[in-house]
């Protein structure tokens, strides 16, 4: 765990449509399509709501975000964070802004806590290590400049990309003399 401001950051190991916070983040693509991996799973435990209100929608650029209300889950909202594909360029610079936006999103709606997947690291194929760097520092980054949201949840499904997300934190930790 780490405190940023009044906020904290913390990493859990498991299925992120079963914690009990505002809002889940969906690792989404631009046409907002729920198919396999994280939005497989939020779709079959959420319900087919969530996917009509991104149907409503209809796109998303990369490195945005949108917000859809959760279905049966036990968050409120769920926050579709389009993460880049490896290999279509300024990959880095896009997932840190899916990160951002999905914070501003959060916050836009008065969400508390939050949880994030380990964005575009699937079938994008993003480098699990570049991806804990990223979407960890932009986390603090958000946080050190004052916010509403109380708890940001990195929730990764195996011990691998846990692992390498707790590595990345502890790091960010030893650099903020915590």
């Amino acid at each position: 765990m780490l405190r940023v401001g009044n906020s904290v950051i913390e990493l859990v190991k498991g299925d992120i449509t079963e914690l009990e916070v505002d809002a889940i983040v969906n690792a989404a693509n631009s046409r907002l399509k729920m198919g396999g991996g994280v939005a497989g799973a939020i779709l079959r435990k959420g319900g087919w709501s969530i996917q009509e209100e991104c149907d409503r929608i209809g796109y998303c650029p990369v490195g945005g975000a949108v917000i859809t209300g959760a279905g049966k889950l036990k968050a409120r909202y769920v926050i579709h964070a389009v993460g880049p594909r490896m290999g279509e360029g300024d990959e880095d610079d896009k997932l840190r802004s899916a990160t951002l936006n999905s914070l501003k999103l959060a916050e836009q709606h008065r969400v508390k806590s939050i949880a994030f997947p380990a964005i575009s690291t699937g079938v994008f194929g993003f480098p699990k290590e570049r991806c804990a760097k990223i979407m960890l520092r932009a986390a603090v980054e958000y946080l050190q400049r004052g916010s509403g949201i109380e708890r940001v949840i990195f929730c990764l499904y195996d011990d691998e990309t846990y692992g390498i997300f707790k590595k990345e934190l502890e790091s960010i930790k030893r650099e903020l003399g915590q």
